[in-house]
């Protein structure tokens, strides 16, 4: 389970570290399949893998969870094909055109009517639970997947005072200077990518991929334009793309960090899955500590 893109949440109060107590939470909002009238529907499934039955699996003072999703698939080609002749049939008994409103209530009336004969699509979103930092990591680039995910934390747990873990306008700051080659956090350096855009009404945008971001014709851009993600690399650690509302995305692990179990094998999946997981989260915790460190010494 190594994750590709992180959002994540400081935590104003600590969390209970029972995991009992957090596996009967969990389990009260278990995922459960959808039904032939539902469209859409999340519940708590198992982070480690389907054969180990655990809502709340804790890994060293880690608690890992996930949130599974089950959507219908209806295609808004399928809809108005199937919905055309129906409009055209109404009008036609009406003597006139439909309004907005009608139109817009045929259509509900016929989505309800496709969803028991529609494919359904599911997926999962792990997470974990930090006590020593406080942090709630999310292994989705989504804000909106993510504030999800919080929100079911939030009514299983009964309270979640969680909050982004960066301060947006320090990190604006800094991802002007990163672009620079200047203040970078510890243990990081310049990747080759990064996005720009003007804070005008118009918003132009300017990308670089696999270029050397100290080159001339990228720094210019810094006269007119605000950073949006800067790539940032660790020699033997992970590399990343941070933007500026503080995801974290295109995670990649370097191949001596995901080979160092290698040797383990698979056949005590539980105690593998364990260790490639506090692999990943100790190295991912440092990047964490390195990036909010740099903001907080920026003061």
């Amino acid at each position: 389970m190594w994750f590709k893109n992180v959002r994540v949440y400081k935590l104003s109060a600590p969390l209970s570290t029972d995991v009992g107590a957090w596996e009967q939470a969990l389990a009260e909002f278990k995922f459960t399949p959808l039904s032939a009238q539902e469209a859409v529907k999340t519940g708590f499934s198992f982070p480690l893998h389907p054969s180990i039955k655990q809502y709340c699996h804790a890994c060293g003072h880690l608690q890992f969870f996930a949130v599974k999703r089950q959507e219908k698939i209806l295609p808004a080609a399928v809809i108005n094909e199937e919905m055309q002749p129906k409009v055209e049939a109404m009008e036609l008994e009406k003597g006139r055109p439909l309004s907005r409103k009608e139109k817009q209530s045929l259509k509900e009336e016929l989505q309800l009517s496709l969803l028991p004969r529609a494919f359904s699509r599911s997926s999962l979103t792990q997470g974990y639970y930090d006590p020593e930092n406080q942090w709630l990591v999310i292994n989705s680039g989504s804000a909106g997947k993510a504030e999800d995910v919080l929100a079911l934390l939030r009514k299983a747990l009964g309270s979640l005072p969680a909050l982004p873990w960066l301060d947006n306008h320090k990190l604006n700051a800094n991802l002007q200077l990163w672009l620079q080659n200047k203040a970078l956090p510890q243990g990081f350096v310049q990747g080759s990518d990064a996005e720009l855009k003007a804070p005008d009404e118009e918003g132009a945008k300017v990308k670089f991929s696999n270029h050397l971001l100290t080159a001339d014709e990228v720094q210019s851009h810094l006269q007119d334009k605000l950073v949006t993600s800067i790539g940032l690399e660790q020699a033997e650690g992970l590399s990343l793309q941070i933007t500026d509302d503080g995801a974290l995305k295109r995670l990649k692990f370097h191949d001596l960090l995901t080979g160092q179990n290698d040797e383990l094998g698979w056949e005590d999946l539980t105690a593998r899955l364990d260790a490639d997981l506090l692999l990943m989260a100790s190295a991912l915790n440092l990047a964490l500590l390195s990036i909010s460190q740099q903001l907080a010494a920026a003061d």
